[in-house]
């Protein structure tokens, strides 16, 4: 009997492996163990061969490498086929992306030529223990829901999760895996499209999805304007300043600030919701955070049953008192 195996996608950017790749492989081993099977990490790009085992030390079994100067930036239609052709070769049970712009590029497009189903942005994945088969849980309806699927009749089983719903495993540099590297003739690499340039967002200082401190606010603060306090703190703590969608919608903030199912998918070690009611939407985009803290005049408010420590009371009467605070400790230690 052949032995299931969970892939997952590895991604590479700017020469080197991105942490996705790290939280990727600790959904897949949890999956792979439940089916006594092997975790394999494809990943495709340029002079990857020396970083390879550290894909190893965070949970991989085994490594399928494909190293050509050509793959040095992401291009679908090369993805694709490179991809097709080992799924067909290695037949796997699962294989799972994150949900990033190469994830949600290629894994549509890979998912209609091999002819099975995807479940995209999934919150949520375990296995059927009855079956055996990928249960893949996400919002649906407007968030108002959430939706578990399978794919029974079709393989792989395909899904993409948010960046940092999970964490990756701690480092074991004691793991051993095996190495696979993999070369594709000429046709394999053309494509439709050119790529140009690549222009980064710059807007906010910390890429909120990146910082270990998030301050969001929301309707709660009533203006735009009231935003300067949550700067104000972020600057204090040394982190990054959210927002839920509504102040994003009401133009009080930029969209690159926006957290939930619409927005940026977080997992700091601190996250302060300040008026912020607590919608499923946002939830869905902050409640992995290792400590939650919400202010909210509402004592009913949804954003208290996710929080670690919750205030009822007034956000402008609280965070002036915290931000003096932290002034004048960062006073006295100067």
């Amino acid at each position: 009997m052949k032995e299931k195996s969970v892939w997952t996608l590895g991604e590479y950017r700017d020469g080197k492996i991105h942490t996705v790749s790290y939280e990727l492989l600790a959904w897949g081993r949890s999956l792979a163990d439940k089916l006594n099977g092997k975790l394999t990490c494809v990943i495709l790009g340029k002079n990857l061969k020396d970083q390879i085992k550290e894909l190893i030390y965070r949970g991989a079994d085994h490594v399928i490498l494909v190293d050509d100067p050509r793959l040095e930036h992401f291009e679908v239609d090369p993805f694709v086929k490179i991809l097709g052709s080992l799924v067909r070769e290695y037949e796997p049970e699962i294989f799972i992306a994150s949900a990033t712009t190469i994830g949600r590029t290629v894994m549509p497009v890979l998912a209609a030529t091999l002819s099975t189903g995807l479940t995209a942005d999934c919150t949520g994945l375990d296995i059927e223990e009855e079956t055996g088969l990928l249960l893949q849980t996400r919002p649906a309806i407007g968030g108002n829901v959430m939706a578990t699927i399978k794919t029974p009749d079709h393989k792989p089983q395909m899904a993409t999760v948010r960046p940092k719903s999970k964490r990756p495993l701690p480092r074991d540099e004691s793991r051993k895996g095996k190495l696979t590297e993999r070369s594709f003739p000429d046709s394999y690499f053309a494509s439709r499209v050119r790529r140009i340039s690549f222009i980064p967002d710059e807007s906010a200082e910390i890429p909120i999805q990146d910082a270990d401190i998030v301050i969001s606010g929301g309707k709660g603060l009533k203006d735009g304007k009231n935003f300067s306090l949550l700067f104000k703190l972020a600057e204090l703590l040394n982190g990054a300043v959210g927002a839920s969608r509504t102040a994003v919608d009401n133009g009080w903030i930029p969209y690159s600030h926006q957290v939930g199912l619409s927005g940026k998918t977080v997992s700091p070690r601190l996250y302060m919701a300040l008026g912020i009611s607590g919608a499923v939407q946002h939830l869905a985009g902050m409640s992995s955070s290792e400590t939650i803290v919400a202010i909210n005049t509402d004592p009913e408010a949804n954003i208290f049953k996710v929080a670690d420590f919750g205030i009822v009371g007034d956000l402008f009467d609280i965070v002036p008192l915290l931000i003096e605070k932290l002034e004048k400790e960062r006073g006295e230690r100067s």
